[in-house]
Order: structure tokens, then sequence, then C-alpha cells
């Protein structure tokens, strides 16, 4: 059942990551889900985002105007490429989740086949991420690789941080228990 959460989950996720990744304009995000965007009826007009705390690709790195317009062409084809998000198939999965009796293996073959295509969407992402880090220069390329190590020593650090206070937790449960 936590694989098939999971699944859901991801799912979800990638919708509205996908989603977000169709509406970015300038290329200069590198991970999706960045920025919280709210939709309205005219959203090629109105757009209202809000910065997360999560770094975007390029901050620190000067980019040229010829390099922010290489990129914002990549991403607007990549754009044209991409198929539609399927919402049936969330649907589907819905309908599954919500019903009277479960049926585990619809369920796993819902779930895999909403992963297949996620794997899809996340190739292609990472075909044009890896066409925008070709457009830097040498420098930039150092520069943005420091902050990745940075980033990574930020993840590595709070997952430490999460497994000692999970082990503090479970501890202090027993403890009571006894």
């Amino acid at each position: 059942m936590r694989i098939v959460t999971a699944a859901v989950m991801a799912s979800t996720l990638a919708v509205s990551s996908l989603s977000h990744a169709a509406e970015v304009g300038s290329g200069d995000n590198w991970h999706p889900g960045e920025e919280l965007t709210q939709r309205s009826t005219q959203r090629s007009t109105q757009r209202s985002t809000q910065r997360s705390t999560q770094s975007h690709m390029f901050d620190g790195i000067s980019l040229t105007e010829h390099q922010r317009q290489q990129m914002r062409d990549l991403m607007q084809q990549a754009r044209h490429e991409q198929p539609p998000v399927n919402v049936s198939e969330l649907e589907t999965m819905h309908r599954l989740v919500t019903a009277e009796n479960f049926d585990e293996n619809a369920v796993r073959a819902q779930a895999e086949k909403m992963a297949n295509e996620q794997i899809a969407r996340q190739v292609e992402m990472a075909k044009v991420r890896n066409q925008m880090y070709r457009l830097l220069t040498p420098e930039q390329q150092a520069v943005l690789n420091e902050k990745h190590q940075q980033r990574m020593e930020q993840l590595r650090d709070v997952t430490q941080w999460q497994k000692s206070s999970s082990l503090k937790l479970l501890s202090s449960s027993n403890s009571r228990s006894q």
C-alpha cells in the first residue's frame, strides 16, 4: 500500500510540476516545482507566483541576454513537443483508490502506467536541462557545479537531521511504553 500511495503522490507531484514547467517562460528554473503558480482563467496575462526557498538553477550565475534567450527558446520548444498531461489517468487512479472494493492489481497496473509516463517526461526535461547547461561557459558551469555541491551538502545535513530526529522519537517512544 505504501508503494501505491507513493506512486499516486509522485504522479500528482509530476502533474503539478509539469503544469508549472509549461508556464515557465524564462527557462531560468532548473528544478521543476520551485515556484508556486496559481492559474487563473487568463493565465497568459494574470500570473501570480511566489518564490520558494529553494534555489533556481542560475542563481549566482550571470547570464548574457543571448544565453537567456536561447534558454527561453529551448523551454518553449520543449513545451510544444511535450504531450499534454493525461488527466484521465489521474481520474482512473482516483476511481481505483476510492472504489468500494480495492483491486490491488488494477492499482498497481495504473501506478506503473503513470510512473512510465512520468519517466518519459523526466527524461525529456533532463535533455532540455542538458542543452541549457551546454549553453554555459566553462566558468559558469564551474559555478553551477559548485552550487550543486552546496545543495547536496545541505540535503545530506537535512537527511542526517531527519534520521537522528526519528531515532530520538523512537527511543523516547520505547522508553515511555516500558
